[in-house]
């Protein structure tokens, strides 16, 4: 009977044990809280579009998403549908953050396309970029973003800022591009050439 009312003693003393732990577990447990906390992040626009005007007929001109490239007009002194060697003639071109855009940007000249016509070889170049509402001509002065000795080369790319427009939904400040094309001395009669420059507009941090 003592072997007996031992056993018990010992069985009622673990029972009462695994209660206990239970009870604990379900104490701690209600200590536990936790918070959270979300975050909804909403990218900007950007945008570059360019106009053979300074304030007018800005557009994409994209000709790796199928669009066509801006065509410049290339005047004074002379015309370029009649250059002989040593003529230099110019062409203006303005690019801009559009209204979309949120960013301010770097705009840096990314190569450039020769096309046919076996004048190539013989035509030089320079792309200045000076202040919108300065003449594109021989006293153009600014920044060289590039040249090349032929409309196949590009030596140099250095680039120029663009802004954002201010206030908020207006378009940035444009930029004008003076092309220059001077004829060589090996210019071939009525022989043509063509050309298609791209440049680049890379978002910078506000």
């Amino acid at each position: 009977m003592a072997e007996r009312d031992t056993q018990r003693k010992v069985l009622a003393v673990l029972a009462g044990g695994l209660v206990l732990g239970v009870g604990i577990g379900v104490t701690l447990a209600a200590w536990n809280d936790s918070e959270f906390a979300a975050g909804t992040f909403t990218a900007g626009s950007f945008n570059l579009e360019g106009s053979t005007s300074a304030t007018t007929g800005y557009a994409n001109h994209n000709v790796d998403l199928g669009q066509t490239a801006a065509a410049l007009v290339f005047e004074l002194p002379t015309v370029a549908s009649s250059m002989s060697p040593g003529d230099v003639v110019y062409a203006p071109f303005w690019v801009r953050l559009d209204s979309t855009t949120t960013n301010s940007a770097t705009l840096v000249p990314s190569g450039i396309t020769a096309g046919t016509g076996g004048n190539e070889a013989n035509l030089s170049y320079t792309v200045t970029a000076i202040d919108a509402g300065d003449a594109c001509d021989a006293t153009a002065a600014g920044t060289v973003v590039a040249s090349g000795t032929t409309l196949s080369a590009q030596t140099g790319a250095t680039s120029v800022p663009l802004t954002e427009g201010t206030p908020a939904g207006t378009a940035g400040t444009p930029v004008q591009l003076c092309f220059a094309v001077t004829a060589g001395a090996g210019l071939t009669q009525g022989a043509t050439a063509t050309a298609t420059w791209e440049f680049t507009a890379t978002s910078t941090a506000d």
